[in-house]
């Protein structure tokens, strides 16, 4: 089955702020763990249109968010529900998110940002064909902390 991207609902919304929690060292990533994270994530008119719900057989699986930067640049996050992480579904996931930006947005590069420290998914976006552009710290979640920036030429 495939992957489908649609808008995100508010009751959506709510279900991955509230119900999504990561184990260990991947809590970072709870949506709970940062209030402006959260109020941004909540809140439909900040959310605007740029997020998405990913649904695989009409199971809530992912978000997707996507912020143009420019004509020729979008910047993604995403986030896989906790209990598929790790299973291997990663570079599909990435691999739909990635079809779905190109053919809505067509941009000629994709940029995202991940915590150094998530290896794991950082093997799984240079595997798809992203390459490392910089580091940088970024307060959150109540410390600062090291992003590598990534961008994938389409």
């Amino acid at each position: 089955m495939e992957y489908k991207f649609s808008f995100l609902t508010q009751k959506q919304a709510e279900k991955i702020a509230f119900n999504w929690h990561y184990d260990g060292d991947y809590s970072f990533y709870d949506l709970e763990a940062d209030k402006e994270d959260l109020n941004e994530f909540l809140d439909q008119e900040t959310r605007g249109d740029s997020t998405f719900a990913v649904t695989k057989e009409k199971e809530l699986v992912a978000f997707f968010t996507v912020y143009k930067v420019n004509k020729r640049t979008v910047d993604i996050g995403l986030g896989l529900r906790p209990d598929l992480t790790g299973r291997g579904m990663g570079s599909d996931f990435l691999k739909a998110g990635l079809d779905f930006v190109q053919a809505e947005y067509n941009p000629e590069k994709i940029t995202l940002s991940v915590a150094t420290f998530n290896q794991r998914a950082i093997k799984v976006y240079r595997q798809i064909g992203f390459r490392d552009v910089t580091t940088f710290m970024q307060d959150t979640n109540g410390s600062t902390f090291e992003f590598l920036k990534m961008e994938y030429e389409c």
